[in-house]
């Protein structure tokens, strides 16, 4: 009788509920998985589940609209769901896991009165695996060793005596004139080397153009004046321009004096430099090397000595000052041109023909990108040219599929 009663008292209170405009709560979620993240570094899982059966507009006021996502670290349950995901998802990727730890997560689905369902859980633990290998950068793999193969071989043509042609670059052509002012006025040069030290690739270029400048200066006999900004740098400029004037046959006319250290602060050398031209009037100035904000003050000191200046750099920020500043600029990439051209060692030469095969695919690349994406366009998603795309734009260059 007992029992009886508590069914009867039980039914009396559901009746009263509904009879009040309570509403059940929401059927859960089922088949909740849980697996690793491909491709990463043991950072991420990924959390699938079927969607409640009351995930759709018919379900009425206990219809489902959010899922809240609960996370279980080494067993330590989360008080807080660690995401909320609207109706209609049915998967979250968890990207703030650690390869050393074990996961578990539960799914709650949330009718819009605020009603949840019962916990749909992924019963067991799961742990990142750190990927050694991501396949989705197999193409990226593909061009890096196809460029470095491209190096390789230009390289080792040029040891063979291969001819390699450089474009002509204005700035190249502009030594003999600078040279040849300067000994016309009997006036001296002056080198800037940049203010960094040898462990910038854009200091060695700027050195390797001095060996030029110094074997011209030789032949001529006109004194070419180095500044220097470290003392690296220093005598690494003095064995290049000895070397620059043994190749000359005029080992005489070297004076090691003329190369020389400033100072290692930046304004400090600029004033030391900029002084000298003031006093001296040089007849050309050359810039080659990595630049800063001293640049325009250089630059602009030349220009108001009446040097023919030329000047190279890879900082963008301050190539503008040179180009208003200066008659001839060695823009970027140049610089390294110039460097490698006039050295004739094979090692450079091979390096910069490499570089342009990796520059003739990319633009390759685009081009076909480009007729693919109109192709795409014109014929629809489902057409060749559609597929071709979006396996271009997915599996070559990783973007979405409409990126």
């Amino acid at each position: 009788m007992r029992q009886v009663s508590k069914l009867l008292v039980a039914i009396s209170f559901t009746a009263s509920m509904w009879s009040n405009g309570a509403v059940a709560a929401p059927r859960p979620a089922t088949d909740v998985t849980v697996t690793d993240r491909p491709n990463d570094a043991g950072t991420g899982l990924i959390v699938k589940w079927t969607l409640s059966p009351d995930d759709e507009e018919s379900a009425g006021a206990n219809r489902v609209v959010v899922y809240q996502i609960f996370r279980q670290v080494n067993g330590k349950p989360s008080e807080e769901p660690v995401a909320k995901l609207n109706a209609g998802n049915n998967e979250y990727s968890d990207s703030n896991c650690q390869s050393d730890a074990h996961y578990q997560y539960e799914v709650v689905a949330v009718a819009e009165d605020g009603e949840t369902s019962a916990i749909a859980t992924h019963a067991e633990r799961i742990r990142p695996v750190v990927q050694w290998f991501d396949s989705s950068r197999t193409w990226v793999a593909v061009i890096v060793i196809f460029v470095c193969a491209a190096v390789i071989i230009c390289t080792e043509l040029a040891k063979h005596g291969w001819s390699t042609y450089v474009r002509p670059i204005a700035g190249l052509t502009a030594i003999d004139e600078a040279v040849g002012r300067a000994t016309e006025m009997g006036r001296p040069m002056l080198f800037v080397p940049g203010i960094m030290d040898l462990d910038e690739i854009e200091t060695v270029a700027g050195l390797t153009i001095l060996s030029h400048v110094g074997e011209k200066a030789a032949v001529y006999d006109t004194p070419v004046e180095v500044p220097t900004a470290r003392s690296l740098v220093m005598t690494a400029a003095r064995e290049a321009l000895e070397g620059a004037y043994l190749a000359a046959g005029r080992t005489e006319g070297f004076d090691e004096d003329r190369v020389y250290y400033v100072t290692d602060e930046q304004f400090g050398y600029v004033a030391a430099v900029c002084g000298w031209m003031s006093r001296e009037k040089p007849a050309a100035c050359f810039y080659l090397g990595k630049f800063f904000a001293e640049s325009l003050v250089l630059a602009e000191t030349g220009n108001a000595c009446g040097a023919i200046q030329l000047a190279g750099t890879a900082e963008s920020a301050q190539l503008p000052f040179f180009v208003a500043a200066c008659d001839y600029t060695l823009i970027g990439e140049e610089l390294f041109a110039a460097s490698a051209y006039l050295s004739g060692e094979p090692q450079q030469l091979g390096t910069l023909k490499g570089q342009d095969v990796g520059k003739v695919l990319a633009v390759v690349l685009l081009v076909c990108g480009s007729l693919l994406a109109t192709g795409a366009m014109i014929s629809g998603r489902d057409s060749l040219a559609g597929r071709a795309h979006d396996y271009l734009m997915v599996h070559v260059l990783n973007k979405g599929v409409g990126g």
